[in-house]
């Protein structure tokens, strides 16, 4: 089965929890900290092997986590940082966040990698947090949570060229004469069912990637037929080679068809059409191919190159791929995605810094504070101690969330709530 399309969640591995501990030292109150810090989570990494062809494997395992770091401990040892979970993707693989629609990574080459969901840093230990005005504290971190994310992983294929056309006007067939490659070929609709990849032999030394995709027919872009789904792999290709039946034997006009698909690509995406096109006459060995030839060239911009062809007799295939070779090598790669267009002068924006805080109140009157420094904070504070507590009552009082509390109409006693836990308000 060919699958090019998939949602996975990732998270990056979270940080290992800081130590509180002392070292037994005469006359150094409590024997002096000793907590060592906590290793790094581990990142989710993404790298291309160049051996799938498919996001097949994303069908059985949709969820990737990273390892936690380790925790920290006496000695002021600290905890050893988590491997990097890798993940194998084809090439042509483009990662995308789910929830913004926003690129994270586009992968390519054989043993490109990039970090989907990195891991979080490691708690600091009790160490960290000697001063001479308190020398032994009890205070310590817990390891910060890693990156967690839903990604969309679209597979676009790697091919220099690409075949399209309606169904059964011989695509299959050009490309098991012209490669190695073997499609299904078989005398009705939609026999190819999914892309398929080969290999041209130009000459010694010179050869290109071509893809079949699956027929294309009038109202693809909107969703009909089978070539929506696959339109994303010509995205990638530098030429499209038009494959044009001229025997009219399934009763449609090869020049209408012509203008129907055309049309599709440019529904689909405005830029496909930049790409330089080749028209390959398929089934001139019919009877009615030479006459309809004469018409179709007529009509069309006399620009765009016709080469007749027989995937039968194999008249014409020299012809037309090294027409296409050449237009490979002068023609540069589209990019996937429009680049902004700024002037030379740099543009300074004012971007307003993000709340560090919200606070709300429920039905019941509990006060909720959320946000995403609150909650980090929160995260990474370890309640365990109470020297700690004091120290993240006074994180936030910094912050002002005392201050915003009061203009919310707080009073002594009220239960304010941060994530799941609760605490009583005293001024």
């Amino acid at each position: 089965m060919f699958v090019d399309q998939v949602n996975v969640f990732v998270k990056g591995g979270d940080g290992g929890n800081g130590m509180v501990a002392f070292r037994r030292e005469k006359y150094v109150p409590d024997g002096g900290p000793a907590g060592g810090d906590g290793g790094k989570g581990a990142d989710v990494v993404f790298a291309v092997n160049e051996g799938l062809r498919t996001l097949m494997d994303f069908r059985y395992k949709r969820h990737f986590k990273g390892q936690k770091g380790e925790n920290g401990r006496t000695k002021n040892q600290h905890g050893k940082s988590a491997s990097s979970l890798v993940v194998q993707v084809p090439p042509g693989t483009v990662v995308r966040d789910k929830e913004t629609g926003e690129v994270i990574a586009d992968l390519t080459e054989n043993g490109q990698t990039a970090v989907i969901a990195a891991g979080g840093r490691g708690g600091r230990g009790n160490t960290r947090f000697s001063t001479p005005a308190n020398p032994a504290p009890y205070i310590s971190e817990n390891g910060e949570p890693g990156v967690e994310r839903e990604v969309q992983l679209e597979l676009k294929l790697l091919a220099d060229a690409g075949l399209v056309g309606f169904p059964s006007v011989g695509k299959s067939t050009l490309l098991s004469i012209v490669t190695s490659a073997k499609p299904k070929i078989a005398a009705y609709h939609f026999t190819t069912l999914a892309p398929n990849l080969g290999v041209v032999s130009v000459d010694e030394g010179r050869s290109f990637v071509l893809a079949d995709l699956p027929g294309l027919i009038e109202g693809a872009s909107s969703g009909a037929g089978l070539g929506y789904q696959f339109l994303r792999h010509i995205e990638r290709t530098r030429v499209i080679i038009h494959v044009v039946d001229m025997s009219g034997s399934e009763g449609r006009d090869p020049y209408e068809d012509y203008l129907k698909i055309n049309e599709e690509l440019k529904s689909y995406q405005l830029r496909l059409l930049e790409r330089p096109q080749v028209i390959a006459a398929s089934k001139m060995d019919m009877p009615d191919s030479e006459k309809n030839l004469e018409q179709f060239k007529k009509k069309i911009d006399p620009d765009v190159p016709v080469f007749p062809i027989s995937s039968v007799t194999q008249e014409g295939l020299k012809a037309l791929i090294n027409a296409v070779y050449d237009r490979i090598l002068t023609t540069p790669e589209f990019p996937l995605e429009e680049e902004e267009t700024t002037d030379e002068k740099a543009l300074y924006t004012y971007e307003k810094e993000e709340a560090p805080f919200v606070i709300s109140r429920d039905d019941d009157g509990v006060f909720n504070v959320s946000g995403p420094k609150v909650e980090l904070l929160f995260k990474m504070t370890n309640f365990q101690h109470d020297e700690a507590i004091r120290r993240f009552a006074r994180q936030l009082r910094g912050m002002g969330v005392d201050d915003a509390l009061r203009a919310k109409g707080v009073t002594e006693g009220d239960t304010v709530r941060i994530m799941d836990f609760e605490f009583e308000y005293t001024d």
